[in-house]
C-alpha cells in the first residue's frame, strides 16, 4: 500500500516539476525567440558571478522580482475573491495534466507502473471540465477588482473561453469516432507506432482547427483579448507582486497543456515512428531489438520533443500575428471555425460508415 502511494505521489511531483520548469523556461524562449525574430539580443544581462548562461538567470530575477514587490489590492476590492483569482486560475490548468498519458506502462520492482497520474475512461471529459472551470479565475479576477477595465476584460475572457471550447468540443468528437475510446491511453495506443494511423493523418482538418481553438484557449496573441495591453482593460489590470505572476505563469501552463493535448490527440502522444515493446520493426522487415526499459525512456522523451516542438510552435504563432479585433475574434470563432467543426465532424462520420 505505502510502495502504491510513493508510486502515485512521484509521478505527481514529476509531472508538476516537469509542467511548471518548462512553462519558466517558456519566458525565457519567448523573450529569446522574439529576439531572434525582430534582430535583438533578448534578455542576456542577468547574471550570477558573472555568468549569463544566455539569459536564462532572468527566469530567476523575474522571480526574485514578483516576490518582493508590494502586493497591491484595490481598496474597494473584494480581498479574498481577488486573492483566489489567480489561485482558482492556475489550479485548474495544472489539474488538467493528471489524465495526459507521458508513456506507456513500464514494470519496475515487479509492478506495472502506467506512466500517468490517472488513467481515467473519461479522460477527454475530464480535461475540459477542468479547463472550463478555469473560466472562474477570469471572471473573478475582473470583478473582484472592482474596475470597470477589470470587469470588462473579464467578460471578455469567459465569452472567448466559452465560444472557442465548443468549437474544441466539437473537433474531439471526430477523434473519439475514430479511435473509440475517452482515455488519452488508449487514443494513444490506438494510434499505434504507424504515423500514417495518427490523429493528423485522419483527422487533418480537426488537427488544424483544435490548434486554433487551442491558442484561443491559451488567450495570447492573436487572441489576447481578454488581457489587451494596449487597451488597458486586461482582467489582471488591478494585479502585482506574485499574483499578476501567477496569471502569467497560468498562461504559459496552458500553452504546455494545449501542445500536450496536440500531441496526444494528433501526433502520437508517446509513440516512437515503428517502436513497439520489443524493438524497432521498420518497413521491408528490419528488425532492431531495443531492451523494454530503454523502450520505455524512448517513449518518453518522444513525447517531451513533441510538446516542446509545440510549445515553440505556439510561441512563434504569439510573435507573428497581429492581435484580432473582437468582433473579428468572434466571428472567426462562431462562423467560420465551429461550421468547419460541425463539418469536418460530419465527414467522419460519412467516412466511417462507408468504410
Amino acid at each position: 500500500m505505502f510502495i502504491n502511494i510513493g508510486i502515485e505521489l512521484a509521478k505527481v511531483l514529476a509531472v508538476l516539476i516537469s509542467v511548471l520548469n518548462l512553462a519558466a523556461i517558456l519566458t525565457w524562449m519567448e523573450r529569446k525567440q522574439s529576439a531572434v525574430m525582430q534582430d535583438r539580443i533578448g534578455a542576456n544581462r542577468a547574471s550570477i558571478f558573472g555568468f549569463r548562461l544566455f539569459g536564462l538567470f532572468q527566469i530567476l530575477a523575474d522571480g526574485i522580482k514578483m516576490f518582493v514587490k508590494e502586493d497591491f489590492v484595490p481598496v474597494q476590492g473584494n480581498r479574498f475573491l481577488h486573492t483566489l483569482a489567480p489561485c482558482v486560475a492556475a489550479f485548474f490548468a495544472l489539474v488538467g495534466f493528471a489524465a495526459i498519458p507521458f508513456g506507456n506502462t513500464v514494470t519496475l520492482f515487479g509492478r506495472d507502473i502506467p506512466l500517468q497520474v490517472i488513467d481515467l475512461n473519461v479522460g477527454i471529459l475530464y480535461i475540459f471540465a477542468v479547463m472550463s472551470l478555469g473560466i472562474y479565475g477570469v471572471v473573478l479576477a475582473g470583478w473582484s477588482s472592482n474596475n470597470n477595465y477589470a470587469f470588462l476584460g473579464g467578460m471578455r475572457g469567459s465569452s472567448q473561453m466559452f465560444s472557442y471550447e465548443v468549437t474544441i468540443g466539437a473537433t474531439i468528437l471526430g477523434v473519439l469516432m475514430i479511435y473509440e475510446s475517452m482515455s488519452l491511453q488508449e487514443i494513444v495506443r490506438a494510434q499505434g507506432a504507424l504515423p500514417w494511423k495518427w490523429g493528423f493523418v485522419l483527422q487533418p482538418l480537426g488537427c488544424i482547427l483544435f490548434l486554433v481553438a487551442g491558442i484561443a484557449e491559451t488567450k495570447r496573441v492573436p487572441f489576447d483579448l481578454p488581457e489587451g495591453e494596449s487597451e488597458i482593460i486586461g482582467f489582471f489590470v488591478e494585479y502585482s507582486s506574485m499574483k499578476f505572476g501567477l496569471f502569467m505563469l497560468t498562461d504559459f501552463v496552458e500553452t504546455v497543456l494545449i501542445s500536450a493535448l496536440v500531441a496526444t490527440l494528433f501526433f502520437g502522444g508517446w509513440q516512437v515512428p515503428f517502436l513497439l515493446q520489443d524493438g524497432f520493426h521498420f518497413p521491408a522487415r528490419l528488425f532492431i531489438a531495443v531492451p523494454p526499459l530503454a523502450v520505455a525512456i524512448l517513449q518518453v522523451l518522444s513525447y517531451g520533443i513533441k510538446v516542446f516542438f509545440f510549445c515553440w510552435f505556439l510561441l512563434l504563432v504569439r510573435w507573428t500575428l497581429p492581435r484580432f479585433r473582437y468582433d473579428q475574434l468572434m466571428r472567426l470563432g462562431w462562423q467560420m471555425i465551429f461550421p468547419l467543426s460541425i463539418l469536418n465532424l460530419l465527414a467522419t462520420a460519412v467516412v466511417i460508415l462507408l468504410v
